[in-house]
This record gives structure tokens, sequence and C-alpha cells, in this order.
């Protein structure tokens, strides 16, 4: 299976299978339209009154190399990678808050509460989870717990203390934990901020861009805009962590179709990490977006595309999480296949000690996995989404974006189509449009190196 498309008048060929680009011109481009599998003969036969035999030759025998050596047209040697070994669980969303002290309007978890009680994670639900992990990591030395919420800094000091329990599991466990926290920065002060840089591997602190967008959504308990609150103290972080191991994220919506302008925005102020997501919204909320909102959300990522490559050259480079392709494909198929892991390498657990497959299945009961105090858990249901994979989903396994996305957010196919196999086909366009000027400005920074002027 192979992608070809044109940006930015770049002509590119993806080789799905492989994970191979290759920057094309003209003649090539045409070679590819007449097929995988036709002659040479039929290739003269088509394209002979517009190209000389012999730069069609030429042309034809890099490309049959390219097929021997697995870059072009490669072939799958294996339809459905099976699980291998027994399953393990390395990362946990650890709900320190189900409450927050901001009421964002398209917060999929009600504002914090995710649809129930507000409530804080206490320390011996937070202990408990902890050990939860250790327990079910099997061999795994290394796991991941992020402080998630609703607002987990409103708990901060239980979260601290669970941070120095998960140290000492670590050495009575022979274990490495890594800690992390997505927090929308209204409480961070120096203190916090000191403790996020010595104790948390990464921190996402949530800001949507311009101050009139973010505004508009994200306002505080008693009704306010809260950039302002926020704006400063996310800039401070980003500084004191020296550019490093952070994003700040923000939402677009169909209120700001233009979020390549928060993007540049957020550059702007100076930060270097930088990650925009469509917002999830499954009622009939008039911020939801809808498909005819594809062309002018298609417009900000190129619009956004061009300038992450004007500025780059300029020396005002930034990284926009979408903008990063791993082009060496990864780990192996079967780890590709799988994507985030939600309900089988990760969990989410609440302040009451629930067990559900990510924070966005909290309150699907039907995907209530167990809980950490009355120590059940539901390996059928963890079974269930480890053998859901692109490959057993018939949409994603004929689409050339497959590696890369590993078959979409579960939830968000629970949510929309009413099945985790069923991906979201709104999130399938916007991911393939991202992907494509992803691999746009891999190509033009291959074009710089091979010709620097």
């Amino acid at each position: 299976m192979i992608h070809k498309f044109e940006i930015n008048n770049i002509k590119i060929v993806l080789d799905v299978n492989s994970g191979s680009v290759h920057i094309i011109d003209d003649l090539v481009w045409d070679i590819l339209e007449c097929g995988e599998n036709a002659s040479l003969e039929e290739i003269e036969s088509k394209l002979g009154h517009k190209y000389q035999n012999e730069a069609l030759h030429e042309a034809y025998n890099e490309m049959e190399l390219l097929k021997e050596q697995g870059l072009l047209f490669s072939k799958w040697s294996v339809d459905k990678p099976e699980p291998v070994g027994q399953p393990v669980i390395k990362a946990m969303c650890l709900h320190a808050a189900h409450d927050c002290n901001l009421r964002c309007s398209y917060c999929f978890a009600s504002t914090g509460d995710f649809k129930g009680t507000r409530s804080l994670l206490d320390e011996k639900t937070g202990r408990r989870a902890l050990e939860f992990l250790v327990e079910h990591s099997g061999r795994r030395r290394n796991l991941e717990v992020d402080f998630f919420g609703g607002e987990p800094l409103m708990n901060f000091e239980v979260v601290k203390k669970l941070v120095a329990y998960g140290r000492e599991l670590e050495k009575s466990h022979h274990k490495k934990f890594k800690f992390t926290v997505t927090t929308n920065g209204l409480l961070l002060n120096d203190e916090i901020i000191e403790y996020i840089n010595r104790e948390f591997s990464n921190v996402v602190v949530s800001i949507d861009g311009r101050p009139e967008v973010h505004d508009h959504m994200r306002k505080t308990v008693n009704g306010l805009g809260s950039h302002g609150l926020i704006l400063s103290k996310a800039k401070k972080l980003a500084e004191s962590r020296r550019q490093r191991d952070y994003f700040v994220r923000g939402t677009f919506t169909r209120h700001n179709l233009d979020f390549y302008k928060d993007v540049l925005y957020l550059a702007d102020q100076g930060f270097q990490n930088i990650s925009i997501e469509p917002v999830v919204a499954f009622g009939d909320e008039d911020y939801r977006l809808m498909p005819e909102d594809l062309e002018k959300i298609f417009e900000s990522y190129e619009i956004l595309a061009k300038e992450f490559i004007a500025r780059r050259n300029r020396g005002e480079g930034f990284h926009f999480f979408h903008f990063q392709v791993d082009l060496s494909q990864g780990p192996c198929a079967y780890k590709r296949s799988l994507g985030c892991g939600a309900g089988n390498e990760y969990i989410a657990v609440t302040p009451e000690g629930d067990i559900y497959p990510c924070h966005q299945f909290v309150g699907d009961l039907e995907y209530k996995m167990g809980n950490v105090l009355e120590g059940n858990f539901n390996t059928e249901i963890q079974n269930q989404f480890r053998q859901n994979n692109l490959f057993t989903k018939e949409d994603c396994s004929k689409c050339w974006a497959k590696f890369y996305c590993s078959g979409g957010c579960a939830a968000n196919g629970y949510h929309f189509t009413g099945s985790i196999t069923k991906p979201y086909q709104l999130e399938c366009e916007m991911e393939k449009k991202r992907l494509e000027y992803a691999l746009m400005i891999k190509a033009m920074e291959q074009m710089q190196e091979e010709d620097p002027k």
C-alpha cells in the first residue's frame, strides 16, 4: 500500500508498510498512476507521449530496485499480530481530584466531577493505586503515573505524599516511577514549580492560546476569564524547565477554527512545546466540530505548517506536537498496532479507587474494570482492549495512516460510534491531514540537508 500526495509544491509518496517516505517528481508520480504492477511496456504506452523512453526506463528501474529493497509497495507478512506474553500494566492516570477551580465550557469531565460527586483522592486510596500498578506490572521496571483531574494541584499535599511513597516502592520492588502532572496552571507558585521540576519528568499546562479564545471557554468558578491568571505562571514554569519536558496544551473548537493563530500566539509568548487538540464533544454543543468544518481546519494546518517552516528557517522554531512524526516506525508492529494501550497497558484510577481503561472512559460503567481498594480487576475487559488493534478494525486495516495513529482513540470511537472497534471518522480525517503536513515538513528538512542553499 502506498499513499501519494502533494503539498507546498512537493510530491511525496509514503510506503505504508515499511514507513519509507520518498520525494518524487512528476515523472514518478505519473508512473505510479499506472498502477503497482504496470509493466514497462504499459508505462511507455501510457506515458510515451509525455516523457522520453530513456527517462521512463531510468525511473522504472529505480522504482523496481526500491520494490526489491522493500521500500515501495512493500508487503505485510503478518495479517494480525497476536499479543505476546502475559498482559502487564505500565502506566496509570491517577485522578488526584474530581474537582476543579475552573469551569471550562467544553470539559469532557463535566468541569471536573466526571458527572459524579466532587471529591479528592485520599492518601490510602492513592497508595493502594500505586501498589496495584506495581503488582500488575510484571517484569516491567519503568512505570508511569500521571496525576490528573479535575485539577490535581487542588490536592497537592496528597500528591506529594504519593510521590514519596512511590519512591519507597521503587526501592523495595526494583521499579522506577516516571511521575507527570496535567494542570490548568492556576495554582502554580514558586514552591509548586520547584517541586514539579524536582519530581516530575514532564508537565502539561492547559492554555488555549489568544486571551479572547482562552477566556471564552476557560472561566473561573466566578465566571471570569482565566488567561491572565495563568499565562505568566505557565511561562515561569517553562523557563524554569529550560524549555524542556513540558507542553502547553490547548483545545480548539468551532469558535476558533483559525487555531493556527493560537499556536503562533503561544510561540510568540516564548513557549517551545505546543499542542492544540480538537475538542471532544458528542452532544449538541455549539462548539462541537462538524464535517463541514474540515475545510477551515485543514486551512489552519496548512498555514501553520508553512509558518512553522518559515520560523524554523529563521532560527525561531518551536515544537508542535502534531508535526512530530517518527519515520523509523518506532517499536514492533504489534506495539504500533495497539496505540496508547488504554485498557490494556494503561488504566485510570478515580478518587474512589475505581479502575477504567483511561480518563475518558471514567463514568462509563460498562467499562468499569474494578476497584483498587476492593482488589478486583476485570481481565476480560483488559483482554478486549488488548485484542482491539488496527488489524482488527476493518476501517483501519485499509487506511494509509494506520501505523501513525494506531487505530485512533478508543474512547472517541465508543462515544461517537458506540464501539471501541469503530474509529471516529472526523478524528481520522484530521489525523490524516496533520500527518501529510508532518511528512511534508520532514521532506523539506531532508531537501535542505541535501542542498543547504
